[in-house]
């Protein structure tokens, strides 16, 4: 007589649900107590924060990123190519769409898969808010081919303006959404510029870079502390970054956007960076209680409000805090939430009673880029947050990844993917340039 397991699904490989699938693969999986899957409609994961830095060639994703079918056969899981795109909780299955290669042709049909327990950790897009011109004419920096779409775009933007001898054309970036990713963004791209001379592009340099960072209220970082937003404003300036805040953008067309009171900020490469939402399609389903941002409504166990054996986590969950606040989007956000969710499947498994999750805000740290990092610590812990910046705040702003790569790795291969990249850092150029 065959011994049935339950079936965890995991969908979304982002930083929650590779933490998640992970632990749950060495508490479950090994041993066979449960069957983990993970699906993701990528091949490899990259952590979201570095986003900014795959967008101007400050790191290469084909040597940072984690191929999920190696990952999953260390880890004791399981991994499935797919886009979610339906739920039945009836049966307890979901539906994949059709996956097509470049040419159109069909590489696997649609799939329905089925699950005893499933985690939607699916993350977020940017929230255009229905703005004209939006769609056509803007990056995004959602996902690894987006920002590596952005970078070979700047490339080339880069590459006209060597031509130029005389040196009198800039390259005009505007940025709208002053939140860390807009400026994280526009720091790094000073960076870039200034490393170019040791490749050639003798021609470019910071100088001939305008960079306009747009944010619609009162200043920029608005979800982090005054003090961490006027310090980042003030290095910021210090670089030549134009930052315009109260200043609400209506439309955005091939020339640049268009501000609420008429009034154009020409660019020639233009990002939106402005809010996020959960993907368009979980309002579709009609299945969860969700916010205006199409986030899922939870309960205190990180369960849907609509189905126990549904579990959420991460940009696409919506838990309320006791005061009443959401839980920030934050990577530190969806590790917490991906530890919860562990230990109450495990808990679910063993007829235990469920933990309540409860967010603790260890602060907030702004990169800007090898100019500076800025932020605060121990926001939980103190009614005054520890306001920290220099090479502290950049050691911690570097752990952070670091803490990332112990939970999906392990202490010892961290260490070792740490020796690696200081080794490949003598041999490959600082900057991606293809």
């Amino acid at each position: 007589m065959s011994i049935i397991i339950p079936k965890i699904v995991v969908i979304g490989g982002g930083a929650g649900g590779l933490e998640l699938v992970t632990q749950l693969g060495h508490k479950l999986g090994r041993k066979k107590h449960a069957d983990i899957l993970l699906i993701d409609k990528n091949r490899t994961h990259i952590w979201k924060p570095l986003l900014h830095e795959v967008a101007t060639g400050s790191i290469d994703p084909d040597l940072d990123s984690v191929v999920y079918s190696a990952h999953a056969a260390k880890h004791y899981y399981r991994f499935q190519l797919g886009t979610f795109y339906n739920i039945n909780q009836s049966d307890k299955t979901i539906t994949l769409a059709p996956l097509y290669d470049k040419l159109g042709h069909t590489i696997l049909p649609e799939r329905r898969v089925h699950y005893d327990y499933i985690v939607i950790a699916i993350g977020s897009v940017s929230n255009d808010f229905n703005t004209p011109g939006i769609k056509e004419h803007c990056y995004f920096l959602d996902s690894n081919q987006q920002a590596q779409r952005f970078q070979l775009s700047l490339l080339d933007s880069f590459t006209r303006l060597h031509q130029d001898d005389n040196q009198q054309q800039a390259l005009n970036i505007a940025i709208v959404g002053g939140g860390a990713t807009g400026v994280e963004l526009s720091a790094e791209l000073y960076h870039v510029s200034g490393l170019l001379k040791l490749y050639g592009l003798t021609n470019m340099s910071p100088k001939r870079l305008h960079i306009h960072l747009i944010e619609a209220g009162p200043r920029i970082l608005p979800a982090l502390p005054e003090r961490i937003a006027t310090s980042a404003k003030l290095e910021l300036l210090k670089l030549g970054v134009n930052v315009h805040e109260h200043t609400q953008v209506k439309e955005a067309t091939e020339h640049g956007f268009i501000t609420k009171d008429n009034k154009q900020i020409d660019a020639d490469i233009m990002v939106w960076a402005a809010g996020i939402k959960a993907p368009d399609f979980i309002k579709d389903l009609g299945v969860f209680e969700i916010t205006r941002s199409n986030q899922i409504q939870v309960n205190q166990f990180l369960q849907s409000t609509v189905d126990d054996s549904i579990f959420v986590l991460g940009d696409c969950c919506a838990f309320t805090q006791a005061d009443g606040t959401q839980v920030p989007p934050r990577a530190q956000s969806a590790h917490q939430m991906a530890q919860c969710i562990e230990k109450n499947l495990i808990a679910t498994l063993k007829d235990q009673p469920l933990n309540s999750f409860e967010y603790k805000d260890h602060g907030s740290l702004v990169n800007l880029s090898r100019y500076n990092t800025v932020g605060s610590l121990m926001g939980n812990l103190t009614s005054n947050s520890f306001f920290i910046e220099g090479k502290i705040a950049r050691f911690m702003y570097i752990s952070l990844y670091r803490m990332h790569q112990r939970a999906i790795h392990g202490i010892v291969k961290t260490f070792i993917l740490w020796i690696i990249e200081k080794a490949l850092r003598v041999g490959r150029p600082k900057m991606k340039l293809h």
